[in-house]
């Protein structure tokens, strides 16, 4: 089914997350193509759309996204940019990497740096910048990668560029792919450091750098430097689901109260309910590699396709009233793999699901107990708004927090 305007650029960055599923609910389909930067493209939502997506080899990652966003989120020779049998050894790589006891302990130095970070925090704090600071500092400690105050801060600001620049066009998306640069020489050189490094600590940055590909080679060197980037960034990214969940902690105090309480299940089914209710990737793109037909609509091989994963969480044919928050959803439930989609679909041991999600349901279970269980922080009237047109999307006020100071009248003393 065609959408009635030739060229669709202007609305898609007008409606940002908005724009697939506004089309498939007016022309009542799950398929629609139009042009987007006057290349033929199609759009499709929903479960089964997310199946035939992830599952079965139909989609590859070639040419599936314009460069200014491949070049800040992936870059060449990345897992997401490999296919097949160099598809599921990269990836099995990042799932040992990413194993119980390596979670564990991300989770404990997410929890560590966060109290160093609220003690060293004047008496007021921005959430979302604060964030950036912990998890960048969480995930470099857990890879094995110490960092002084100065590259802490410039570690901070590349990898918080390429993901708050991937959408943005022109010069600030240009200035954010020189900070990508800088952030690749210096994981190169990381890379080459554990290379030489005598005898082996575990550490995550020796085990990257000593893995080796289909062929039995260690990965280049360059590649080894992007994929270090592919565990650094995306534990930097649930920032934003950790500002998400401040505001619904904020606005769903019973919520608060139950967390807080210790209430079994409640930390993981918010978490959950976080993931489906708010905005983090709008869609994912893909290129068909082989025929295949769904929703009368016939897939052909080149065909460039997007797949809406946040028009898929608000699809009120698996979730009933999409826009409310309301984590009673998961109490008891697992979603289905193509159901939940915020990281993608499907099998993430064999597919492109990221191999990250367990690691942002860990990270993010700590911060809600944490962000539940204070009370010496408090949050101000702000404007706590959050705009779809704008990808990736946040509050508009970034989570404002103060405290007040300690009383300076010593307990029984005169006043």
């Amino acid at each position: 089914m065609q959408w009635r305007t030739p060229d669709s650029t202007v609305a898609l960055l007008r409606e940002g997350y908005a724009f697939i599923a506004a089309r498939c609910e007016k022309m009542d389909t799950d398929v629609f193509t139009t042009r987007i930067a006057l290349r033929r493209v199609t759009c499709m939502r929903g479960a089964e759309a997310a199946r035939l997506f992830y599952e079965g080899e139909r989609f590859s990652r070639a040419n599936a996204m314009p460069a200014s966003v491949q070049h800040l989120l992936q870059d060449a020779g990345s897992v997401q940019t490999l296919e097949g049998a160099a598809h599921r050894q990269r990836k099995e790589m990042f799932l040992d990497l990413l194993g119980p006891s390596d979670l564990a302990r991300l989770r404990s130095i997410f929890r560590r740096c966060w109290m160093e970070e609220l003690a060293q925090s004047g008496q007021e704090m921005v959430l979302q910048d604060a964030a950036a600071r912990i998890l960048t500092r969480t995930a470099c400690q857990w890879a094995g990668l110490e960092l002084g105050s100065a590259a802490l801060r410039r570690r901070t600001r590349e990898l918080t560029a390429m993901i708050n620049r991937a959408g943005s066009f022109g010069p600030a998306n240009w200035n954010a792919r020189r900070l990508r640069r800088n952030s690749e020489r210096w994981a190169a050189a990381e890379i080459q450091a554990a290379r030489s490094a005598e005898g082996g600590s575990g550490d995550v940055v020796q085990r990257l750098a000593r893995h080796l590909d289909t062929a039995g080679r260690p990965l280049e060197t360059q590649v080894a430097a992007v994929e270090l980037l592919n565990l650094l960034r995306p534990v930097v990214a649930i920032g934003r689901y950790l500002v998400f969940s401040a505001v619904a902690l904020e606005e769903n105090p019973s919520w608060r109260r139950r967390i807080a309480s210790g209430q079994d299940g409640t930390v993981e089914a918010f978490a959950q309910e976080v993931r489906r209710r708010y905005p983090f990737f709008p869609f994912v793109g893909g290129t068909v590699e082989r025929a295949f037909t769904f929703a009368d609509h016939q897939f052909t091989p080149g065909e460039w396709v997007l797949l809406d994963l946040y028009g898929t969480n608000h699809d009120r044919r698996l979730w009933p009233d999409p826009a409310a928050f309301d984590p009673g959803r998961f109490m008891g439930r697992q979603p289905g793999p193509n159901e939940l989609v915020p990281q993608g679909a499907g099998n993430v041991a064999e597919g492109h699901r990221c191999p990250g999600e367990e690691a942002t349901l860990g990270i993010l279970a700590e911060a809600i107990g944490l962000l539940a269980a204070q009370d010496s922080w408090k949050v101000p009237v702000q404007d706590l708004s959050i705009s779809l047109h704008k990808a990736p999307a946040d509050p508009h006020s970034g989570f404002i927090m103060f405290r007040e100071p300690p009383s300076t009248h010593a307990k029984g003393a005169p006043q």
